[in-house]
């Protein structure tokens, strides 16, 4: 394979895992409208779960402009497998505590990949990503405090919040999975290796965690490798279920225009 034709199957693979997060996540937020403790939180999940939802139509329409198919028919008419979405935001909804860490980890994540992308030498991904955070920042705001707050609230909240780390946190370092074009990426400056961006979010996150009055706990990579595999398209169990419900309406008339 050429060079030219690397880079932009690196691009193109990059740009599905960006888009497939951010629609599975938008989806699972999705789901807390009408559900929410409180209106206001309930209008907030509902708010950020269109705007993931605009991001990922962003990123597939940029594939689209690179050859690949049309956005809707990349995000309802793929098979599970074809998928490149980490395991953290396919797992269920959980309770609020569990939601609420995920959106924490997610985001926070969410925002050192897009610092590095605002910066990338593929023009059009990085005038896209500076767009995006623009938006991201209140999304990450939201989630840091509500997690110090609870954190940092009485016996019950911080101890909810706690157990939800210590689930979910294993499972978010899949965000940051090895891939085939990684060190492709990497050397063209197209989105910095997921090493040092992970080593990135760790330093972000453990000031925050700590003012929350949280811990975070050595993961095995025993524990880590379980939640490994979505960007090579091996995924949890509850992906299948997520796509036939989202894509439910889709297929009822692939071809309809709305």
């Amino acid at each position: 394979m050429k060079k030219e034709e690397k880079n932009l199957e690196a691009i193109k693979f990059l740009l599905y895992s960006l888009a497939d997060d951010d629609l599975i996540i938008g989806h699972r937020n999705s789901e807390w409208i009408g559900l929410g403790p409180v209106l206001e939180e309930d209008i907030a999940f509902g708010s950020m779960a269109q705007d993931c939802l605009g991001h990922s139509l962003s990123y597939y329409t940029l594939l689209n402009d690179l050859g690949e198919p049309e956005p809707d028919t990349m995000a309802f008419n793929r098979q599970v497998n074809e998928f490149k979405s980490c395991h953290l935001v396919e797992l269920p909804i959980g309770d609020y505590a569990f939601s609420l860490m995920r959106h924490f980890l997610y985001d926070t994540a969410k925002t050192i990949k897009l610092n590095s992308l605002a910066s990338s030498s593929f023009e059009p991904l990085k005038l896209l990503a500076q767009r995006i955070r623009r938006e991201h920042k209140y999304h990450s705001m939201h989630g840091i405090t509500w997690v110090q707050q609870l954190g940092n609230g009485n016996d019950d909240s911080r101890s909810r919040m706690q157990n939800a780390l210590n689930e979910i946190f294993p499972a978010a370092f899949g965000i940051f999975e090895h891939h085939p074009f990684s060190q492709t990426l990497h050397d063209e400056n197209i989105i910095t290796h997921e090493d040092k961006l992970l080593n990135e979010w760790l330093e972000y996150i453990s000031p925050l965690i700590q003012q929350s009055n949280l811990k975070l706990g050595n993961i095995s990579e025993d524990e880590k490798v379980k939640f490994l595999g979505g960007r090579k398209g091996f995924h949890s169990e509850h992906l299948k279920d997520l796509l036939d419900e989202m894509t439910i309406v889709f297929k009822t008339d692939p071809v309809a225009v709305w």
